[in-house]
């Protein structure tokens, strides 16, 4: 649906500096990143804690983007910009919601909002899963549903729309009553209350009772009845009235769970339903699941009631994959694996992605893409968008898979082919014909594309390191949020990023945006750049060998030395050079690398004397600022710095960048910021100071090979160091000491996670495997081990070998897989 762009001052209540020029508006853009329709695109310069998109206007201008909205006018923006429209508003989040919220207001259809602290998008979709072949429906992308995803999720919705579910999440005291006009959901959902973002709320009561401000004027409101806080939140909340609650207790409750009977693949759920009783079976044993689906048998139960008589379609309900996977495919191709849904706008999500992970790749973009199920829109309108889509981010080869994109191949302009179904295609010899390809694979579930994954993916060890690109955001925002506006972050990725992978990481903060990365190498740095990296990159330690390399990539080096510094002049001056930016290191303490605060006279005469550098910035390294017990020592490292880098920056004149703060410094003097700061073991998850508001990034996995009965008194392992002092269940995974794990962990003192239990390694740890008892658990053959994560902290581990999770990272071997995911 469109829009005139005076339809859309009015409604948001916008001042205008210049006459509006005739606009049709359909898309609302937030992320300059984004941008696929210039023409008919609106622009929200939205500011966050991290960001201004403000400073993106004249970029998207130049894109021919015509349309903005902003809460103040970008200077000489008559002259520089004249074919523009400037909304001018105090917020411009609050512009956008109000927008959507009025959008939302011209559809009568159910909507299904849905909110809790887990389990939203796994309803989400289950309920599409469920409810696709009755209603033409409209749902959250993915995960979105913040201030800003819900409604960027309700403006998908038009005319040919007949149901609509969404998501809502919160994270602070008053953001439900933002996004409850937005939503407007006739039927609600809580799925249940946990602890996540607590802290911002002083109690959880609170926190429940703001979310269920989500349901004031909804018809119907599904709960689990039997979880006695929540329906004490809905009676304080005077919901009951409109609470339609589920119980395994209460034989009275409109659904009521009479049996929950698990076998070994699937569950049996007994329920009585309108005096009636049926048994639906789902292919599910965990507990989540369960209530899940019972969440949308209730829903069922106020929406389509005639729905519950067909129990077969719970049977063939699939899992939700939450998250897509970056992997390493045959023949030297890349492999992105977002089969979790297939929808025009999940589609550009993906391939934007896409695009940012081909940049300095010699790769060809392929697309495998299956029909797209129940969009609402007719097929060939339908298809001409995918169309424009793959010709617009410029996609090499097409596979179309299924009988609409069969039909309508006409449409595509790019080297294709096309299967009827994915046997089809799996049978064909294009299967093997993948070399030095960038492949996106998405897939509507029916198509089962994990079957194609499986073909193409490189068969690697069992033992995988997988790594929350979501949570590497997430921490870097955290981190920039404690910080004073305009203090620059650099990202440290020394160590193959500590282990994790400096490519994906880079990639990944490049676009956020991260103002530095720094590495410890030239031969780093290099790396970085062919992969397409173009934001400026520190080499911390470069070796004169080097400097070759180091110029020709634009890497800028740490100067710690009068030897080094004379090295780089000579060669910038041999190449005809000036002003290449250099790092200098000032030794505060720490008696590692650095020039000496006496040196800086000399220092400041030699940079006097010559044109081929300048300084970029002046920076020191704190010795113990994760303790308070030197507190009184990185004082006065801070003070010594300042003088020195003061003195410096008079001498030379212009503004040098100052930064002396690594991660644990920003965490216990943020105040102490100054220019710019150096982000390292806490962008990894790792917080000195133990807090909570940082996400996990790593999680390093493997599974059980085999498990032994070991009888009392019998020893395991080489070097017979280990008994077993019962009959015993001793597990062997597939992880040893060539993959990263130390062999310090054996004999007892080392533990891994599995079923949600800890359990001991037991015996010496082997080059390739290692020994774990899990007499004490239900373990069986293939199930999932956690070496660390979420679950158990690498901290844990790190305090076991008195060392630092420094070091347990950077010790991952080459040989585990890394596995890149976005939630």
């Amino acid at each position: 649906m469109e829009y005139s762009i005076k339809e859309i001052a009015g409604i948001i209540g916008s001042t205008t500096v210049l006459p509006l020029r005739d606009a049709r508006i359909g898309i609302l853009l937030t992320d300059s990143r984004r941008l696929s329709q210039p023409e008919d695109s609106l622009f929200f310069a939205l500011k966050t804690k991290t960001n201004n998109g403000h400073k993106y206007v004249d970029e998207l201008y130049h894109l021919r983007v015509r349309n903005f909205v902003v809460n103040e006018m970008p200077p000489e923006a008559a002259s520089t910009m004249p074919q523009a429209n400037f909304l001018v508003v105090k917020d411009t989040l609050k512009a956008l919601q109000k927008l959507v919220t009025h959008h939302r207001k011209r559809f009568n259809i159910p909507v299904i909002g849905i909110t809790g602290s887990n389990g939203k998008t796994i309803v989400k979709e289950f309920l599409y899963q469920l409810l696709h072949n009755e209603f033409n429906i409209v749902r959250s992308p993915r995960s979105y549903n913040s201030q800003l995803g819900v409604p960027l999720s309700v403006w998908q919705m038009n005319e040919k729309h007949t149901l609509g579910i969404f998501e809502a999440g919160i994270s602070q005291p008053d953001e439900m009553e933002r996004l409850q006009p937005i939503i407007s959901p006739t039927i609600g959902i809580l799925t249940g209350i946990g602890e996540a973002h607590q802290e911002n709320f002083i109690s959880m009561f609170r926190k429940c009772m703001e979310k269920l401000t989500l349901f004031a004027h909804s018809e119907a409101i599904i709960y689990n009845a039997d979880n006695a806080f929540i329906a004490n939140c809905i009676d304080s909340s005077l919901l009951s009235h409109r609470a339609v609650g589920w119980s395994r207790i209460n034989s009275e409750a409109p659904l009521f769970v009479e049996a929950v009977r698990k076998k070994e693949t699937e569950t049996d759920l007994v329920c009585w339903v309108m005096g009636q009783s049926h048994t639906y079976t789902i292919p599910f044993t965990d507990d989540a699941s369960i209530e899940n689906v019972l969440h949308c048998l209730a829903l069922l139960l106020c929406l389509k009631p005639t729905g519950l008589q067909d129990t077969s379609r719970f049977k063939r309900l699939e899992p939700v994959e939450m998250r897509l996977e970056v992997k390493q495919g045959i023949h030297n191709c890349l492999l992105i694996n977002d089969a979790y849904n297939s929808d025009i706008n999940s589609l550009d999500i993906a391939l934007d992605f896409m695009q940012s992970r081909k940049a300095g790749k010699m790769l060809k973009s392929t697309l495998i893409l299956s029909d797209i199920l129940q969009s609402g829109t007719l097929p060939k309108s339908l298809y001409k968008k995918v169309a424009d889509f793959v010709r617009r981010k410029k996609i090499d080869r097409l596979i179309g898979i299924g009988r609409d994109m069969t039909e309508y191949a006409a449409l595509f302009d790019v080297p294709k082919e096309f299967y009827r179904t994915t046997e089809e295609f799996i049978a064909s010899p294009a299967i093997h014909t993948f070399h030095n390809e960038l492949i996106l694979l998405k897939g509507s579930r029916r198509f089962h594309f994990e079957r194609i994954s499986e073909r193409i993916e490189k068969i690697v060890h069992e033992t995988i390191l997988e790594v929350n690109l979501d949570a590497v955001v997430h921490n870097f925002n955290y981190y920039r949020s404690l910080l004073k506006p305009g203090t620059k972050i650099i990202a440290m990725l020394k160590a193959f990023g500590y282990g994790v992978g400096a490519g994906e990481l880079a990639k990944t903060l490049q676009q956020y945006p991260c103002d530095y990365l720094a590495v410890a190498l030239t031969d780093e740095g290099v790396d970085l750049r062919k992969e397409g990296i173009s934001i400026p990159i520190l080499v911390m330690n470069p070796e004169q060998s080097s400097f070759n390399f180091l110029l020709e990539n634009l890497l800028e080096p740490e100067i710690y030395s009068f030897r080094l510094l004379q090295t780089v002049i000579k060669e910038t001056q041999r190449r005809g050079i000036t002003s290449y930016p250099i790092h200098i290191k000032i030794d505060t303490g720490m008696h590692r690398l650095g020039f000496q605060p006496a040196d800086v006279p000399e220092l400041c005469r030699v940079l006097k004397h010559q044109t081929g550098v300048t300084v970029r910035s002046v920076f020191s390294h704190l010795a113990g600022s994760d303790s308070p017990d030197f507190d009184a020592f990185t004082l006065k490292q801070m003070e010594t710095f300042r003088q020195a880098a003061e003195s410096l920056e008079n001498n030379l004149g212009g503004k040098i960048y100052k930064h002396i703060l690594n991660s644990a410094g920003i965490e216990r003097f943020p105040q102490e910021g100054m220019d710019m700061v150096r982000l390292g073991i806490g962008l990894y998850g790792v917080s000195v100071n133990g807090t909570k508001e940082l996400k996990n990034v790593a999680t390093l996995r493997t599974a059980i090979l085999q498990i032994q009965h070991v009888p009392a008194g019998d020893s395991v392992g080489y070097s017979r160091r280990s008994y077993a002092t019962r009959d015993s269940r001793i597990a062997v995974i597939p992880i040893g000491y060539a993959d990263g794990l130390d062999r310090h962990l054996g004999n007892g003192v080392g533990e891994v996670w599995i079923n949600n239990h800890l359990c001991p390694i037991i015996g010496n740890i082997c080059m390739d495997t290692t020994l774990v008892d899990v007499t004490d658990t239900d373990a069986n053959e293939g199930d999932s081990v956690i070496i660390f994560g979420q679950a158990y902290p690498i901290t844990h581990l790190s305090d076991k070998l008195h060392t630092i999770p420094y070091e347990i990272l950077t010790s991952i071997s080459p040989r585990v897989k890394r596995i890149y995911y976005r939630e």
